[in-house]
């Protein structure tokens, strides 16, 4: 019994964290630019489809082969770098004063094209990637052996988890986000460039999302349809979690994590029905989520 509990915990733990990596730059997103994102998914599947690349030619060159780690932020940060702001100010800004369903829909219609886009600059058939998750080896908890790539997925959320929240409450830049956040009118009255932090956020949410689709690619065959898989979850996450709260994120991607872990040890066929019974409950006894509040809580 005990081995199992282990066991269900740590493989809690590791699929928290690549839920986490992806969900955090979709709760960043609304919790500056009051946005859902569905284009989000997108920009995971660009992230898994470049890093796929970028390993791949490095794998072909006779180099330092731990370098090879190096093409994953890289990839995230070239997503984030090119995509965010293309549609942040191409298309996101002239939705802000407008109802939401107008936002979800641009960004649906964002994420349907990114989908075809994807074929056409990669095609259809699956692109592996498999020297980063192969090159650390595996690691022994207990009587269990995980992948040891599945240790760096869980230290590289902590750390990005970390530097996000440093960023947000320890910065100057952060800290005029938030102001942003608490009043933009007001912030552009004092002198605040408010589209050009808008460009930031929204790039910044972007990159996070590249990265969980870049850390994703060297466990999985990249192919057309990973965003929309992912997409769900996602939101599944912060909803759960509240909304635009970088905390909630982090809980609610641990619950539904654990909760996926346990259903699958235990009930393999409830896996994704125990996701969505719990994240209901959560909204009929708390709409705001676990860690949303009357006052709207952003990031």
């Amino acid at each position: 019994m005990i081995d199992t509990l282990v066991v269900i915990g740590t493989d809690g733990l590791i699929y928290a964290a690549w839920l986490f990596l992806i969900a955090l730059g979709l709760s960043l997103i609304y919790g500056v630019l009051r946005v859902l994102n569905i284009a989000h998914g997108s920009f995971y599947a660009l992230g898994a489809y470049t890093a796929a690349s970028l390993i791949g030619l490095y794998g072909r060159r006779d180099l330092w082969p731990y370098g090879v780690y190096l093409m994953i932020p890289l990839a995230a940060l070239a997503v984030g770098v090119v995509v965010g702001p293309l549609v942040e100010r191409g298309i996101l800004r002239w939705m802000y004063s407008r109802e939401p369903v107008y936002q979800l829909l641009a960004t649906y219609a964002l994420f349907l094209i990114f989908e075809d886009l994807t074929k056409l600059v990669w095609g259809v058939d699956p692109i592996y990637a498999y020297a980063p998750y192969t090159l650390l080896g595996e690691v022994s908890i207990g009587d269990i052996t995980y992948p040891g790539y599945s240790l760096l997925l869980v230290g590289t959320a902590v750390v990005v988890g970390i530097l996000v929240s440093v960023f947000i409450r320890r910065t100057r830049t952060g800290r005029i986000i938030v102001a942003m956040i608490e009043d933009p009118e007001m912030s552009m009255a004092l002198g605040i460039n408010v589209p050009r932090m808008s460009v930031l956020a929204f790039s910044m949410g972007t990159v996070l999302a590249g990265l969980g689709g870049a850390m994703t690619a060297p466990m999985i065959a990249v192919m057309p349809g990973m965003g929309a898989e992912v997409i769900v979850l996602a939101f599944a996450v912060v909803v759960l979690g509240g909304l635009g709260s970088l905390e909630g994120a982090a809980v609610g991607a641990l619950l539904i994590g654990l909760l996926r872990a346990a259903a699958v040890h235990l009930f393999p066929v409830l896996e994704l029905f125990v996701i969505y019974l719990v994240m209901a409950l959560v909204l009929i006894l708390r709409p705001r989520g676990l860690w949303g509040r009357m006052e709207v809580r952003r990031l």
